[in-house]
């Protein structure tokens, strides 16, 4: 209690470190699953509208990588961006950019995932419709998109929490540098082995309002969206 208490007061007490620390683990965490749902998104619609050869194993291989371990992700990362390793050049080891990266990785094949499903879940009519009126494959897509929209909502949020919640492959790539690559996750993990309980408290209870905060807000967007499909 006397831990809870003393998070609290360090919570309201404006510290420059922990807001550093919160701004980012924001920043690296929005970028990478905007960055994953940029690449996913069209993918995972190609993936599920497209019949070809291999689409069985492409699509159970994206599955698999939903539950891609963080740390095998953050070693691979890691061999590429070492000095040794072929992107050594690009010096991106131990920086923000190689924690979005890691982090990246992980929400694509969630996101992929997810849009795979949400599109193949819908209506044959809706597609043979567009078939019919042969629809441009722009505004086939869009149409396709908007009806699944659900769906990539839900890929969001999960894309999201995944990238929020993550420790292992950042602290491999990124080094939890104070100041400079230290995310939450990081911090909480450091604190706590350092026995500074009330810190690390105050930085569980801040991941916890991030995660709470955006993820009730795409649940916001959900919702409407499920109303007016419904209207």
């Amino acid at each position: 209690m006397e831990g809870f208490v003393r998070a609290l007061q360090i919570l309201f007490s404006g510290d420059h470190e922990i807001l550093g620390i919160t701004l980012l683990s924001l920043r690296v965490s929005l970028t990478a699953t905007l960055l994953g749902a940029a690449f996913g998104i069209p993918i995972g619609f190609l993936v599920a509208r497209r019949d070809f050869h291999g689409k069985s194993v492409v699509t159970t291989t994206i599955n698999t990588l939903m539950g891609l371990p963080p740390v095998v992700v953050g070693l691979v990362v890691y061999l590429f961006l070492s000095a040794s390793g072929p992107l050594g050049f690009l010096r991106l080891l131990y920086t923000p950019e190689a924690m979005i990266i890691a982090q990246m990785i992980l929400t694509f094949p969630i996101v992929c995932g997810i849009t795979i499903s949400s599109v193949l879940s819908l209506s044959p009519k809706l597609k043979e419709t567009l078939v019919s009126l042969s629809a441009p494959s722009s505004w086939e897509a869009r149409v396709l998109l908007n009806e699944s929209r659900l769906g990539l909502i839900t890929a969001l949020i999960a894309a999201f929490g995944a990238a929020i919640s993550e420790v292992g492959a950042i602290m491999m790539v990124g080094g939890n540098l104070l100041g400079y690559t230290r995310a939450l996750t990081t911090a909480i993990m450091l604190y706590t082995n350092m026995g500074e309980f009330a810190t690390a408290i105050a930085l569980g209870i801040i991941l916890l309002l991030i995660a709470f905060g955006v993820n009730l807000f795409l649940t916001y967007l959900q919702m409407r969206s499920r109303i007016k499909r419904t209207t």
